[in-house]
């Protein structure tokens, strides 16, 4: 047992044995669907949590070998699902983030979020013990959530949010699932050469989290995928800097990636930084456009790690290909590649010598699910 889940496990047995009743907090939650017509905001009830179950998930949190949540099922609950609509008279809640906190503090079941369509302006977190929540649009063009800090925005106590912090919408629990809705940081593209600008339409900082018909907006740093095991299928991500980014071990399928920049830019900043470190980027039949001229990834980290495969690449991508950020060093430790890739940019004359061409056996661990475990997680 890890010393986070020992933490875990005590601080769970602490809160059920210091409160001689432990309540579940569901407001506006009922079992089996939201049919209100009036607002739920303000409705709140308790629903005790019955000793059995409450300690067969306790042992099984402390039972995980690999990683907290790696193989769980979630089969000892039903599901439970909300609305959100910006007309109070058709929904649970009007903001996206009162339904989350409405959410026990450790959620213990599958919760649905529906997302009415509208134009939902506000800064989304979800805590990391908030696990298997689905959130589910009216459609990508149709549900919109937007902010616009960056970097340099003033935080709660006058320091700077940073680009961590510069995030619209923020997921810091396992099991996460969505579809159908745009993320949006609505900062303007910044100059050339422009400090603190960076501005995150969207942070997953958690494992196994789910992305299918979405949209994620932005310029320098769109998409923060820090860290965990992701999956993104029929995706529209759009920015100009270094927007996709982080440390996350990741599979891109099916998904357009847009660059607006404005003179250089590039598409993937990939942050592995050992060679233990199972991490990295695979984009698999995607499709590259946009403006400027782009590279395909920087060398964030010294053991950085991107692939495409089976990608068309317009005519914006840099005949280098790849960036070493400034340190020669890393251009004997990075794993760049490419595998069957098509289109006027993804000629691989003139790549730089240290990225790779993929044979067949090379580029097998990164096209298929399996190169995030995807067959044990994705469809929870």
């Amino acid at each position: 047992m890890s010393n986070f889940q020992r933490f875990l496990y005590t601080a769970i047995l602490i809160l059920v044995l210091n409160s001689g009743q432990t309540l579940c907090h569901t407001k506006g939650i009922r079992l089996g669907g939201s049919k209100a017509k009036h607002h739920k905001q303000s409705n709140t009830t308790g629903t005790r949590v019955s000793g059995r179950p409450f300690m067969q998930w306790v042992k099984f949190v402390g039972g995980l070998k690999h990683s907290v949540f790696r193989t769980a099922k979630n089969k000892l609950f039903p599901s439970y699902k909300i609305t959100v609509d910006k007309n109070p008279a058709f929904g649970d809640f009007t903001s996206i983030q009162d339904a989350i906190d409405s959410l026990p503090f450790i959620n213990l079941v599958r919760v649905v979020i529906k997302i009415h369509a509208g134009v939902y302006t506000e800064k989304v977190s979800i805590p990391p013990l908030k696990s298997f929540i689905t959130i589910q649009g009216a459609g990508a063009d149709k549900t919109i959530v937007q902010w616009g800090d960056t970097a340099q925005t003033p935080g709660p106590k006058g320091q700077h949010l940073g680009t961590y912090g510069s995030a619209t919408f923020a997921v810091n629990s396992p099991y996460f699932i969505v579809k159908d809705i745009t993320f949006k940081n609505t900062a303007p593209v910044p100059p050339p050469g422009a400090v603190g600008k960076q501005a995150v339409a969207f942070r997953i900082s958690a494992d196994t989290a789910t992305f299918v018909r979405c949209r994620f907006l932005g310029a320098q740093d769109t998409l923060y995928d820090h860290f965990g095991r992701h999956y993104y299928k029929d995706c529209y991500i759009e920015g100009s800097v270094d927007f996709i980014f982080g440390n996350a071990l990741s599979l891109f399928e099916g998904c357009h990636v847009h660059a607006i920049a404005t003179l250089t830019g590039a598409l993937t900043a990939q942050n592995r930084g050992s060679i233990l470190d199972d991490t990295g980027f695979s984009f698999v039949k995607c499709k590259v456009t946009g403006s400027g001229a782009l590279y395909l990834g920087r060398a964030w980290g010294p053991f950085s790690r991107v692939v495409f495969a089976y990608t068309y690449m317009d005519n914006i991508i840099l005949p280098k290909g790849w960036y070493n950020w400034g340190d020669p060093n890393r251009e004997m430790t990075v794993f760049y590649g490419q595998y069957k890739c098509t289109g006027p940019g993804a000629s691989f004359a003139g790549r730089v010598p240290w990225s790779r061409e993929l044979t067949d056996k090379e580029a097998e661990p990164f096209i298929s699910v399996s190169f995030i475990d995807g067959s044990e997680w994705i469809k929870l």
